[in-house]
């Protein structure tokens, strides 16, 4: 995290010195500041592994978004159609996740997905208890959930 207010930091400082405030300049000053970052990283012992979480990033939200897509069109699907196809249910999922903002990350993309609702997370923060509109195969589902789980620690940690 400290890394990227560098990044921002040294965005902010490129957009003042070329006096140009629009979207574009920003986001050139964010790669600039990425590649010089990422020039430092060997030197300077917090920034390490920074220059490897973008490319993690992009495929976890090629990932997220294609989850995304899917359950869009399975909701869809269940409610245009006469008969109904859902099974719901609730399901404890144990957490790999340890911090609070771990837990509420992924808490918060099982809840954006549609066909998905984050209910709890357990008093000792092992557990997440999760309403699923499709439970017809509960190992499935969780196995699906735990690889999202699984894709945001790989950016987190």
């Amino acid at each position: 995290m400290m890394a990227f207010m560098w990044n921002l930091l040294l965005a902010l400082i490129w957009v003042v010195l070329t006096g140009d405030l629009s979207g574009f300049n920003l986001f050139a000053g964010l790669v600039v500041g990425y590649l010089v970052l990422g020039l430092m990283q060997r030197q300077v012992p917090i920034l390490r592994g920074y220059t490897s979480r973008l490319p993690r990033l992009i495929r976890f939200m090629c990932f997220f978004f294609k989850e995304l897509f899917i359950a869009n069109l399975k909701v869809a699907f269940d409610i245009i159609t006469p008969i109904w196809y859902m099974k719901p249910g609730v399901i404890a999922m144990p957490l790999e996740a340890n911090t609070e903002m771990e837990i509420s990350m992924v808490a918060n993309l099982i809840s954006l997905t549609p066909g998905t609702l984050s209910l709890d997370v357990s008093d000792d923060r092992r557990v997440l208890f999760i309403h699923a509109m499709f439970l017809d195969d509960e190992q499935a589902v969780r196995d699906g959930l735990k690889e999202m789980e699984r894709r945001v620690l790989e950016i987190l940690r």
